[in-house]
């Protein structure tokens, strides 16, 4: 987004959903830091938090010393979680909390098993390991990875299954340790069905596959429950992974948390103990900010929140769909997490592609390039900050803090209409003539 020229202004600070430029622009943020902000920017007891913790001199990190910090936020995160999803442990992204599951199901079957299933449409981070497990146009150039993965289409619980059973030890036994799962796919706006699910639970439970739930972008309310699949009754996972908000917007800080027999298999013997570390565990002032930040989520009931903007957005977003056939193509998300699929048919595709040649290393090229036109013409006219995704199909994303209010979301849907009623010719031709054209 930088290199086309947008993205280059100056914050002066910013708080809730609200960006103060040093040009003197306000700008209203509404792409909830791409997960991070369900807190908004800057929230009051966030801070108060962390102002708490300098101002008594509290100790960040040292091994050698029980956390209670630690032990606090992993009982919290346990008391919100069902069933025996009880024990947590905190690294600093959600690309480590991804490879320290998996390490756990692989160690969980003592190595006897070497296949491991992602979906072929999958996000799970950009390190070697996490990197190898994600399906996403990001990660094309293809670094070395994890052995023995195998892909199976995004929510085909049939495909999926067969994947497995096609997956065989020497002796004929299954060869699958584990299946790491987005069941809310908040790149590509796709989800699994709730029957689906408890499904491939049944299957795996009855094969001692570990899944993996994968809610790093989902999680901490931002689809309108806890966690996107807390909403199915008796659905639950043997590890949970999870980051961006529950750092509160400050905290650099992950988390994932396994079923209690999980971790006993797994790691609960002296021998192994420290087979899984990382130099900041515990870190003081980060799980800190994560008790707050939980607190606040549960306190001032962020999947409520969630609920509430999903309807505004749902409403609002399919009114404009309609209103503008010929721009927008389909919309769809749930809860404070929606995604504008705009029109991108073989004409606007040609167009795009005439406007800005010599791109054809990337596919997705010119779907991105309508996405940038549109959210540049809402930065530059409305001064409302939003982002694409970069996977799939490349949607305009819609997903606001969970502390934005209806004031907000009319302000963005207003502006949204009154950009799309321009029509993407124009914007695109406008935008590649004064972003593009003018730096080269």
């Amino acid at each position: 987004m930088t290199t086309f020229g947008f993205g280059r202004e100056l914050v002066e600070h910013a708080e809730g959903v609200w960006i103060h430029l040093r040009d003197g622009r306000r700008v209203l943020d509404f792409s909830g830091g791409v997960g991070v902000l369900n807190h908004g920017h800057n929230h009051p007891r966030i801070l108060a938090a962390r102002q708490r913790f300098t101002a008594e001199r509290r100790m960040e990190v040292h091994k050698a010393f029980f956390s209670p910090y630690l032990a606090a936020l992993s009982h919290n995160v346990a008391a919100l979680l069902p069933g025996d999803l009880s024990v947590s442990y905190f690294p600093n992204s959600g690309a480590e909390a991804n490879e320290g599951a998996i390490k756990m199901a692989y160690k969980y079957h003592g190595g006897k098993r070497n296949t491991i299933l992602r979906a072929d449409i999958s996000f799970h981070g950009k390190t070697l390991g996490a990197g190898s497990l994600t399906g996403s146009s990001e990660n094309a150039f293809r670094f070395p990875g994890l052995p023995g993965i195998s892909v199976y289409p995004y929510g085909d619980l049939a495909a999926l299954c067969a994947t497995v059973e096609a997956a065989r030890t020497p002796d004929g036994g299954c060869d699958v340790y584990a299946i790491l799962v987005e069941p809310f796919s908040a790149s590509t706006m796709r989800h699994w069905s709730g029957e689906d699910l408890l499904a491939l639970q049944r299957f795996c439970r009855e094969r001692e596959i570990i899944v993996i739930f994968d809610e790093i972008y989902t999680g901490w309310g931002k689809t309108g429950s806890l966690f996107y699949f807390m909403r199915h009754e008796g659905l639950l996972p043997d590890i949970l992974t999870y980051s961006k908000s529950l750092g509160g917007g400050k905290a650099s800080i992950s988390g994932y948390t396994a079923r209690d027999a999980v971790f006993r298999r797994a790691y609960d013997r002296l021998t192994d103990v420290i087979l899984h570390s990382t130099t900041y565990y515990g870190f003081g002032e980060e799980t800190a900010t994560a008790i707050e930040a939980v607190n606040v989520v549960a306190e001032e009931d962020f999947p409520a929140r969630a609920r509430a903007l999903g309807e505004l957005l749902d409403t609002g977003l399919h009114r404009i769909a309609k209103a503008h056939p010929d721009v927008v193509d389909r919309v769809s998300g749930t809860g404070a997490l929606w995604g504008v699929f705009l029109d991108s048919g073989p004409g606007i595709l040609d167009l795009a592609g005439k406007l800005m040649p010599g791109f054809s290393h990337d596919p997705q090229f010119r779907t991105k390039l309508i996405a940038l036109a549109v959210i540049a013409h809402l930065f530059r006219e409305h001064q409302i900050m939003t982002y694409y995704s970069p996977n799939a199909d490349n949607p305009l994303m819609v997903a606001p803090s969970l502390v934005a209010t209806p004031d907000d979301v009319e302000r963005f849907l207003t502006a949204l209409d009154a950009t799309l009623a321009k029509g993407l010719p124009r914007l695109l031709a406008s935008f590649v003539k004064e972003r593009v054209t003018s730096r080269w």
